[in-house]
């Protein structure tokens, strides 16, 4: 029985080691000035960062300025109260954590502001030691679901977004290329003769070049425009928005040349670029069309001996 406790708390302790490091952003929502100073004073000693408002309108003046990770607020304030400043933060910044600091005497429990939304209750007076530790297991959770929601996204092997992510991203910016009137281009790649190298060095030999060439991808493109996935297996795809016919055939001529440098045996790739077309079908048969134009392309240029890029130009019949 031990055995089994003392492996869940080493399977735990090497999880925490992992999680993403945020910067937790404090607000203080107190109308009592001598428990504003406390709190700032005790959360100053801990090294956070924060802000102090003194009711809830100046609060949700604050946040629209620059959202919170986690706010600690009173319930009974003039102006706004803390059950409606808690309903507002988690209708506008969901993701925002909220701790409810009230007096004994106030008729409100524990599940009336957990309903509400907030994820901990703390009567006055309280105990500085019992708000850091429901601090510190507020920032462990805020961790785990940032890395649960990290791993949902993400391809294991080369830590590019995944093809969930790819299709849920295309959706977005399609239907802003849409409004804005802009183009938008799908590149989708396959590495040549990769069965050949797992065949003769082994699989592993195969992931480490699927990483060198998420590599050359995430170093290829325009940063922070740009976005590189694992489509799946070894076809790897990059959605580019705002960008000319010239701009984008430039992007998937330097990937291409890019991995060339790289030397993997006889490995090279496949391209194929799709631009986004709107028609009377609905928005998602014409994300599905894309994709698909994009792929062909890309087989096509597989089969006309690997190596090159194959861009569909629109004609006057489509």
């Amino acid at each position: 029985m031990s055995e089994t406790s003392g492996s869940s708390e080493s399977q735990i302790d090497f999880i925490s080691k992992d999680l993403p490091q945020e910067t937790q952003q404090l607000l203080i929502v107190d109308d009592n000035s001598i428990i504003l100073n406390l709190l700032a004073e005790f959360l100053s000693r801990l090294g956070y960062q924060y802000r102090i408002a003194g009711d809830g309108l100046e609060a949700m003046s604050l946040l629209k300025e620059s959202s919170a990770t986690i706010v600690i607020t009173d319930l009974l304030m003039p102006k706004m109260d803390g059950m409606e400043l808690i309903r507002e933060i988690k209708k506008l910044w969901p993701e925002t954590d909220i701790i409810v600091i009230t007096a004994y005497n106030q008729d409100i429990s524990y599940t009336d502001v957990i309903k509400a939304g907030a994820c901990d209750f703390i009567r006055k007076p309280f105990n500085l030691d019992e708000l850091e530790a429901k601090l510190n297991r507020i920032i462990r959770e805020r961790g785990y679901r940032a890395l649960l929601k990290r791993l949902s996204i993400r391809d294991a092997l080369t830590d590019l977004y995944n093809r969930r992510f790819l299709d849920k991203k295309l959706e977005e910016e399609a239907q802003r290329a849409i409004r804005q009137n802009y183009p938008l281009f799908l590149i989708i790649l396959d590495l040549d003769n990769l069965k050949k190298l797992n065949d003769t060095l082994g699989h592993q030999a195969g992931d480490q070049v699927l990483q060198r060439l998420a590599n050359v991808l995430s170093n290829s493109i325009r940063r922070n425009v740009d976005t590189p996935f694992r489509y799946g297996g070894d076809e790897f795809a990059v959605m580019v928005p705002l960008a000319s016919t010239e701009q984008v055939k430039q992007i998937a001529e330097r990937i291409r040349l890019n991995y060339l440098k790289e030397d993997i045996g006889e490995t090279s790739l496949s391209l194929g670029i799709s631009c986004f077309r709107r028609t009377n079908m609905g928005l998602r048969e014409d994300i599905n069309e894309f994709i698909r134009k994009a792929d062909d392309l890309m087989y096509a240029a597989k089969k006309a001996g690997g190596n090159k890029i194959i861009f569909h130009e629109k004609t006057k019949k489509e």
